[in-house]
């Protein structure tokens, strides 16, 4: 039969074997809950992100907005609306002086404006 020095050695290995088991399946979910509760956390600052995007994107549409950009351009830049008061026309001399019938050509990228036309511009 087996002696009993043998079985005492067995029952010692199990009950160590047993032990290092427990051991390990404790460390195991620990790790797991410590885990579950970081991607909870992730998630949690995944929702605060998702809300602060949509804000800034909302916030990004309002400020671009035709009314917005008008009164920024007022007050900061000091500009104002085009009217015919203040709108100097240049007029190309060759078109002015090509009779209404006369086929376009491409103006000279050179071309110089008269000094009458430029005199009268200068005069509004």
């Amino acid at each position: 039969m087996i002696s009993s020095a043998f079985m005492t050695r067995l029952n010692v290995l199990l009950a160590l074997t047993l032990i290092v088991s427990g051991l390990y399946l404790v460390k195991i979910s620990y790790d797991s809950r410590r885990l579950f509760a970081e991607i909870e956390s992730a998630h949690g600052v995944e929702r605060q992100l998702e809300s602060d995007r949509r804000r800034l994107e909302a916030e990004r549409q309002g400020q671009a907005t035709h009314l917005r950009v008008e009164s920024t351009a007022r007050t900061r830049l000091n500009m104002r609306a085009a009217t015919p008061a203040t709108t100097q026309y240049v007029v190309d001399a060759g078109l002015a002086a090509a009779p209404p019938t006369a086929p376009l050509t491409a103006p000279s990228a050179l071309s110089t404006v008269p000094a009458s036309v430029a005199s009268a511009g200068a005069s509004q």
